[in-house]
């Protein structure tokens, strides 16, 4: 009897050893079935559309994603690229930015219009990207400059400060210092606009100068696609490109003294300002990177170890940038339209005990403020409904005006 008892035990036990030997393998197939899966990255990311749209009866195109009740980063792209070179920061941001990134006449997938029909000038590009903004209804958001999308970009800021949440600045130049050895050849041109003063700068549209654009500075130059340079050789190769390129290379002249403009711009202002800078670009060097320090106070600054086109090898580092600093100072898509929460905006002049006295009266918790714009975010702490606080707040004599808070963000 006790051996049978002994063998049973040997038995259940065995028997228990083998389940659990084929409950681990199973898991381990579950496992692994799992990890084979796909993996679903930025699954609330919103899909990237292309669009056409007519502006001063010229097709431009543009890329737009992410919501769009989301606060806008308009993307200026440089040369000799097109809104192209944003396709992986628009496709990281998407989930809470509404992004829109057009090609110039003459780049990308835009009309290239002969040049006795149209100015090709950054003066012009600058109001073609303000009459497509009119177009598309938006009239508040940060800019993102980038090479020419610095002059375009400056241009539309300096002439509509109110409009603008924030600059993103990654290698555009609005200093003199930034102009170094690699613009000499570009100012003997200025200076004599002749066939043979043009001849150095053809290389710059050769598919060796643009492929030396993207890989020149950066730390593994087979990070870089080559989809780059052979998708810029398509618009910069057709007939007529090669006329557009030299004049604005002669145009760019016209960027240089509006500097100083563009600089009073940045003192009066002080937009936040993010810059994000490729420091071994020897086009837009650091060199032009550290006088924006001289003028903006609330910067954030960012030398990162690549070249000119950052985004190609440091695209994940410059989009998480992004998201630190926009969340400071731009709302983020999930704080736009909140039903309980109202910005002000006081008049000189407005003191402090009277807004006290205000948001005791209405039932307001002051969470945000911009005092260089005289701007504060409120949240409704009382049963009032959110039309009934905004037309308490415009009764004050000291408020000029009321709104549902959407779009302005400011420091804590």
């Amino acid at each position: 009897m006790n051996r049978l008892r002994f063998d049973f035990k040997k038995a259940a036990l065995a028997a228990g050893i083998l389940i659990m030997v084929t409950g681990l393998l199973m898991l381990a197939r579950e496992v692994q079935r799992v990890s084979a899966a796909p993996k679903i990255v930025n699954s609330k990311n919103y899909p990237t559309l292309y669009k056409t749209i007519n502006v001063d009866g010229l097709g431009i195109f543009y890329r737009e994603a992410g919501p769009a009740n989301a606060p806008t980063i308009l993307l200026l792209h440089g040369f000799p690229t097109s809104s192209h070179m944003f396709r992986n920061l628009i496709s990281d941001l998407s989930d809470s930015y509404h992004l829109i990134a057009p090609d110039y006449p003459g780049f990308g997938n835009s009309e290239q219009p002969a040049m006795d029909k149209f100015e090709y000038s950054f003066d012009n590009y600058s109001l073609l990207v303000e009459e497509l903004l009119a177009k598309l209804g938006i009239d508040s958001y940060s800019i993102y400059l980038m090479d020419y999308g610095a002059p375009i970009g400056f241009r539309i800021a300096a002439k509509h400060p109110d409009r603008v949440q924030s600059l993103i600045i990654q290698n555009g130049n609005a200093y003199e210092e930034g102009l170094r050895e690699f613009w000499d050849p570009i100012k003997k041109y200025w200076q004599d606009r002749t066939a043979e003063n043009a001849e150095p700068l053809k290389g710059f549209v050769s598919k060796k100068g643009v492929e030396w654009q993207f890989t020149h500075g950066v730390r593994n130059k087979e990070v870089i696609s080559p989809d780059n340079w052979n998708l810029d050789m398509r618009h910069l190769t057709r007939a007529g490109n090669a006329a557009i390129q030299l004049q604005l290379f002669y145009d760019y002249q016209t960027n240089v003294p509006l500097y100083p403009s563009w600089q009073e711009y940045f003192r009066k202002y002080q937009p936040p300002t993010l810059i994000v800078w490729g420091k071994n670009d020897v086009i837009f060097p650091a060199d032009g990177a550290f006088p924006y320090k001289r003028d903006l106070k609330n910067l954030d600054f960012h030398l990162l170890d690549t070249g000119h086109f950052a985004l190609e090898e440091d695209g994940e580092v410059i989009a998480d940038y992004m998201r630190q600093f926009l969340s400071a100072h731009v709302l983020s898509v999930a704080e736009v339209e909140s039903p309980k929460e109202i910005l002000v905006k006081f008049k000189a002049g407005a003191e402090d005990r009277q807004i006290r006295a205000m948001q005791s009266e209405i039932g307001l918790e002051q969470i945000k403020t911009i005092p260089a714009l005289n701007l504060r975010a409120f949240r409704i702490t009382s049963q009032k409904s959110l039309e009934a606080a905004i037309q308490a707040c415009q009764r004050m004599s000291f408020v000029e005006y009321a709104e549902p808070n959407q779009q302005v963000r400011t420091q804590k």
